[in-house]
């Protein structure tokens, strides 16, 4: 039996997560804040809008940085946490795929996008697909799910590349589709530097 996402999705939603006096929630032995949707999405458009032409690949690399490092870093506290090895883990038995089948449905379930794993070519190539995702929520224009795209290449590493914390920077993202561009879903594509 593989990861069956619903299950996981239902399971996580129904852990009873309370933030702090600071508004970050101590779920899965790491720290997550809770601000709105929209103050992360201002944050990105500013930034972008304040860069002169030639720096936007720039603050782009510098956004999709920041989402990898925490994705990377977040994303092994997911997996090593107990509430993972408890709702996950006895559902894992294709390995590395399950595992990485769990943490995007950890994804879905904390609201960050409803996304999953199309297609897998361990330790080479993932294709991870998106049909709603919080940086879709916005004027349309260019692609800018900066915050999926370092976390794919972190999920990534984690399941396929050196133990932690040795694996960083060994993946790359690309977002070839995105519902903010006018696609129907958010593709992204990872592949080994």
């Amino acid at each position: 039996m593989t990861v069956m996402r619903d299950d996981v999705v239902k399971a996580l939603a129904g852990l009873t997560v309370q933030g702090d006096q600071d508004g970050l929630i101590d779920a899965f032995g790491v720290f997550v804040n809770q601000l709105p949707v929209a103050f992360w999405n201002t944050f990105a458009l500013r930034m972008m809008d304040a860069a002169p032409p030639e720096r936007r690949k720039q603050v782009e690399a510098a956004l999709v940085r920041c989402a990898y490092e925490c994705g990377y870093h977040t994303g092994y506290g997911i997996i090593t946490s107990e509430e993972f090895k408890k709702v996950v883990m006895p559902m894992v038995t294709e390995g590395e795929k399950d595992v990485l089948r769990g943490a995007y449905a950890v994804f879905t379930a904390w609201g960050w996008a409803k996304s999953g794993i199309a297609k897998i070519d361990p330790k080479e190539k993932m294709v991870v697909r998106a049909t709603d995702y919080y940086e879709a929520d916005g004027p349309p224009g260019d692609m800018r799910a900066f915050m999926i795209r370092g976390v794919s290449a972190a999920f990534f590493e984690l399941a396929y590349a050196d133990e932690y914390p040795e694996g960083m920077d060994t993946y790359t993202c690309e977002q070839t589709k995105g519902i903010e561009h006018g696609d129907a879903h958010g593709e992204f594509v990872v592949t080994r530097k």
